[in-house]
């Protein structure tokens, strides 16, 4: 059964889309079976898979008006990972859901019959603390909190950990942090590195020891439709996301041992 991580943040340009990209293209290399949900009105996971967001028959908004279902619009991407794509047409979907009862069980539901089909469904969310964010949450097992390293985004992070606690207790008890990973860093920046000696201290082992660098050539994939494993990955860029989808599979095949109901390639943790 498919291990669903959301990918949020609601602080802007700290890499969510950069970083759903990249891990599902790193696992898909793994290999493993990957579904990328992009829950953002952007689109920018969507072509950044190389999925021309203007041509899409359906979309996830679709699948959480209740449209289309699931499988049925999920697409196949050159780098062998699934996509569910979503485009503009989710800031319609978001204002028709206000009303609607249930309305945060809706991306959960719509998932609930494609976990067999996986190993892994990531989801990229939207750079806010909305509705759409709200239905991955609760869709979710787990959350991979990307952050830059400056003393903002400490104050970001905060909030969001704020949600996570209140949303926990209303909709999902078993929400869990995957992890928080440091993106576009710069080890020559003194407060980049003592926002992440800070971080160490607050999280522990729930910070990734992956690091993902500033890096030319990760600026360059999306521009191409493609994730940095398929468009370099002997760059900087490419050795961070691949060492990432290490560290998520080997924590997951903990999980596995440590519950063996339900065991996800534990004999395969790279």
């Amino acid at each position: 059964m498919a291990r669903i991580i959301a990918i949020a943040n609601q602080k802007g340009g700290v890499g969510k889309t950069t970083t759903a990209v990249n891990l599902a293209a790193a696992l898909a290399r793994a290999p493993r079976r990957v579904l990328l949900v992009d829950l953002d009105a952007q689109g920018n996971a969507t072509m950044g898979s190389g999925v021309d967001k203007r041509e899409l028959e359906a979309s996830s908004c679709d699948v959480l008006l209740g449209e289309r279902d699931a499988r049925s619009t999920v697409v196949r991407t050159a780098e062998d990972f699934d996509l569910l794509p979503g485009n503009i047409d989710l800031t319609a979907a978001e204002i028709q859901l206000m009303d609607v009862d249930g309305r945060e069980q809706k991306l959960k539901a719509a998932l609930e019959p494609l976990r067999d089909d996986y190993d892994f469904i990531i989801i990229d969310c939207p750079p806010a603390l909305s509705l759409l964010t709200l239905n991955a949450l609760t869709a979710a097992d787990s959350v991979i909190v990307p952050m830059q390293c400056e003393y903002y985004a400490l104050e970001g992070l905060s909030a969001l950990m704020e949600t996570i606690d209140a949303l926990r207790q209303r909709l999902n008890p078993a929400l869990e942090i995957e992890g928080v990973l440091r993106t576009m860093f710069d080890v020559r920046n003194n407060l980049a590195n003592a926002v992440s000696a800070e971080l160490t201290e607050h999280f522990g082992d729930r910070v990734f020891r992956t690091i993902v660098p500033r890096n030319v050539r990760l600026a360059e994939a999306p521009s191409h439709g493609q994730s940095i494993v398929g468009y370099d990955r002997a760059s900087r860029g490419g050795v961070a996301y691949l060492g990432l989808a290490g560290e998520v599979i080997r924590r997951q095949a903990a999980r596995a041992q440590q519950h063996p109901a339900h065991p996800v390639h534990a004999a395969e943790a790279v």
